[in-house]
């Protein structure tokens, strides 16, 4: 415990006052992610689409946008950062559901793209098996 404290409080104070709410904060985050950005669930006889990772770091994010079997993109509602608070990330799910709800089986690819707050942009693909959850 004495080494942990002792790394902290040589830690420069900048780093323990991140709240990551900038692209600049958030995309290493999502960058290293970027397998887990979504998932994917068959139950209860439908498909749910699960964006539970790229929301969690949502407050370095504009605009988060998902396009389902090559489908037209449809921008993902997002609640908002609650940046007033000590978890800006945190989700209360009061406003947005981290997940949509699609047919049974109708989820084979997905595409997401991930609009920053510094207007850079980043975009990965995900086949089913790839991302498919029990």
């Amino acid at each position: 415990m004495g080494k942990l404290i002792a790394a902290l409080v040589l830690l420069p104070s900048a780093a323990l006052a991140q709240s990551f709410t900038t692209a600049a904060e958030v995309r290493p985050i999502l960058m290293a992610t970027r397998a887990h950005w979504i998932a994917v669930r068959d139950y209860d006889g439908q498909d749910l689409l699960y964006f539970t990772n790229l929301l969690a770091w949502r407050c370095g994010i504009s605009h988060l946008f998902y396009a389902v079997n090559g489908g037209d993109p449809v921008e993902l509602a997002m609640e908002p950062c609650h940046e007033d608070t000590a978890q800006p990330n945190a989700l209360l799910l009061d406003s947005a559901l981290p997940c949509v709800t699609l047919a049974q089986g109708s989820v084979q690819t997905v595409t997401v793209g991930v609009v920053f707050d510094d207007d850079s942009v980043e975009a990965a693909s995900f086949d089913r098996n790839s991302v498919l959850i029990p």
